[in-house]
Formats: C-alpha cells, sequence, structure tokens
C-alpha cells in the first residue's frame, strides 16, 4: 500500500493558528461509516449522538512543556551577549530540544534542531546556572531524521526546572511562537496532574468542557479514564514509501483495574465503546490484540494502525482532522474506510473546516 495514496489536497489557511474562545464552539463532521454519508454538525451536539449504554474512554494524559531552547556547550561555557560582535556565533550555536520519550531517571529520546551538526559525546546546556534553574545534557545516542538520545545531569527535581525553562511543544504547522495561555488551552480539562507525560495533546480531547462532560453524565453515559503519554510514535512523518515499511515508535501506556474492568464489560454486554482520539484506540487495541480482552497495567504501545486492521475494543470515534500521508491519516482511513474519509475529508476542505491540533472534529459511527 502506498503512502501516497492517503495524500490530500489542504489550503494552509484551514490549518487553525489560535484555539477557539469556547473549547465546544468548534464544528463536528458525522461519518456513518456503513452508508459513507456525513452531516455538518457543532460539537455542542456531541453528547446527544451518544447512546444510552455508551461507555466513553478518554485519555487523561498531560502535556508538560517538552521543548526546551538552548545552545551547544555546557552551562560553564562563556557566556555571550546577543548585543556583542560575538552574537553571531551565539545564535549560530542555538539548540531546539523537543523531549519525546523518558528512558530513564535522566535519559530521553529527543528530536533535536539542528540534527546533522550535533553528534554523540556534545553537551547542550539549557538556561541559567542561577538557584538551580538550568539543565545540561550530553548527546548519548544517534539515531535517523533529529533524534538524539540525551543523558542530563542530575538536578534537585527535574521536572521542575523543565516547567520554568520550557515551553508548550505546539505543532510545527502552528507557525507561531507558544504563548503563556497555550499551557492551558492547549491541555484537556480533563488531563490529571500526575499523569504528566505527553509532548503533544491528545487533541480529540481539547474540545471538551466541564459543562459537556456533565451533560454527558447526566445523560447516563459512563465514561473511563486510560492514560497513554503521546510521543514520536503519534507525530513523527511516515518516510518511507510503503505504508507496511513504516515503523512506530513505542509509547508509555497505563491502563487501571477500573478503567480495564469498564472496558471489558462492556464489551461482554455487546455496549458500543467510543474513543475519544486516536491514541485512546492506540491503547485499547494494543491491550486487545492479543486476547480480545483489556488487560490492566503499564506498557509501551507501538502498534500501527492501518487499513486492512481488524478492530476488537472500538465502536465509535472523536477524532481531529489530520495531516496528509500521516499515521493518523491511516488509523482512522483502517476504521471507516479510505474512500470514506477521503470523501469527508474533501467536503471538509470545501465547507472551510479548521483543521489539526486546534481545528475542528470529527465523530465517525
Amino acid at each position: 500500500m502506498q503512502v501516497s495514496e492517503f495524500d490530500f489536497p489542504l489550503d494552509e489557511s484551514l490549518i487553525a493558528q489560535e484555539p477557539l474562545a469556547d473549547r465546544s464552539a468548534s464544528r463536528l463532521l458525522r461519518l456513518e461509516r456503513k452508508s459513507g454519508r456525513f452531516d455538518d454538525l457543532r460539537f455542542v451536539q456531541f453528547p446527544s449522538l451518544l447512546r444510552s449504554g455508551d461507555l466513553l474512554v478518554i485519555n487523561n494524559s498531560r502535556v508538560f512543556p517538552a521543548r526546551l531552547l538552548g545552545r551547544r556547550g555546557g552551562l560553564h561555557s562563556q557566556p555571550v551577549s546577543p548585543r556583542n560582535p560575538a552574537a553571531k556565533e551565539f545564535l549560530r550555536g542555538r539548540v531546539e530540544v523537543l523531549l519525546t520519550h523518558q528512558l530513564g531517571p535522566l535519559e530521553w529520546q529527543t528530536l533535536v534542531r539542528p540534527g546533522r551538526k550535533l553528534g554523540v559525546g556534545e553537551r547542550i546546556s539549557f538556561g541559567e546556572n542561577e538557584n538551580n534553574n538550568a539543565l545540561e545534557a550530553e548527546i548519548i545516542g544517534r539515531g535517523e531524521f533529529g533524534e538524539r538520545t540525551l543523558r542530563f545531569s542530575p538536578v534537585p527535581d527535574f521536572f521542575a526546572v523543565v516547567e520554568k525553562l520550557g515551553h508548550v511543544p505546539l505543532p510545527p504547522y502552528i507557525s507561531r511562537l507558544d504563548r503563556p495561555g497555550d499551557r492551558e488551552r492547549y491541555q484537556t480539562v480533563y488531563a490529571r496532574p500526575e499523569e504528566r507525560g505527553s509532548v503533544a495533546a491528545p487533541t480529540a480531547g481539547l474540545h471538551f468542557t466541564p459543562q459537556i462532560l456533565a451533560e454527558i453524565r447526566d445523560r447516563g453515559i459512563e465514561v473511563a479514564e486510560i492514560t497513554l503519554h503521546v510521543g514520536l510514535g503519534t507525530f513523527q512523518p511516515v518516510h518511507a514509501e510503503q505504508v507496511e515499511a513504516h515503523k512506530m515508535h513505542r509509547e508509555s501506556f497505563h491502563i487501571s483495574e477500573a478503567a480495564a474492568h469498564q472496558v471489558n464489560r462492556a464489551l461482554e454486554e455487546r455496549r458500543r465503546i467510543v474513543a475519544v482520539g486516536t491514541t485512546t484506540v492506540r491503547t485499547l487495541e494494543y491491550s486487545a490484540c492479543a486476547t480480545g480482552r483489556i488487560s490492566p497495567g503499564a506498557g509501551e504501545a507501538d502498534i500501527f494502525i492501518y487499513p486492512g486492521f481488524q478492530f476488537r475494543v472500538i465502536g465509535a470515534l472523536l477524532t481531529n482532522f489530520h495531516l496528509p500521508k500521516s499515521t493518523l491519516l491511516m488509523l482512522v482511513s483502517a476504521f471507516a474506510g479510505k474512500e470514506n474519509i477521503l470523501r469527508a475529508y474533501e467536503h471538509a476542505v470545501k465547507d472551510r473546516y479548521r483543521f489539526f491540533s486546534y481545528g475542528d472534529c470529527m465523530f465517525i459511527e
């Protein structure tokens, strides 16, 4: 299967650069898989689309400010003010690091820019060494496409420093710098502080408000929470020409005893399981791939879902619009049918839906 089969034309003006003031004011394109029919709705209507007996499953992972701006050299390197004659040399030493997956207490899988210039053994410093608000790391491993493994020097509280130094990891198609408001807005309202670990938001959940969640529960809809920390597996581009040649990165997940029981009971009772976001789909389908049932516990998922995949758990899906030729577009095509998805996307483009992370959404049933 060719990756080019999952391409579609998109006017860049449709890529949402800002979130709506009201999370729930987004548009919703409803797609029926069997008929291929779609309807233009609003997200505020989403609770009415749920059926009695449905189980809604959400990903409660929390985004942290995983984008670090630093410079080549250690903390004790001579600092250079951008105003002095050596400013150009300083700017040439700037480095951008995205923390994508924690490998150990101080080791991280990362994406770095400029990747080609940074080799194993090089050191990178972040922030000023005042009041312990600084970090230093050594590159200890090198991968393809800007991937590097970093080992950070010990600090009293690593994540506390990252919270102070880091930037919200907005996707590269949002062509602006992050702002303070993004720390709250690029986060679901149900993200749990203790589940910090995502480097991108599970964006289908960005449309929910406390009021929408309350309405869903008032309708008697059961809600289950699982955790998948969004990393490279979600947004790394497909570099292969053949779909089957692409390899997914591992992403950490956790399913509680309570959540596993909720999902398994719904499966046994033949109730519909509605996944909020592709991260929820991958977590549940990965857990069920061996036995058809959800196993509680923690693990790392590297499941790649593309057309031909047999879904064991999911009966409906709320999701945002995805990048051309992306693994996420392949996942929704596997669930709804490639032709249905491309027709729906063509309609969304013509009707000027807002695309990607801060954009509108689809409900596929």
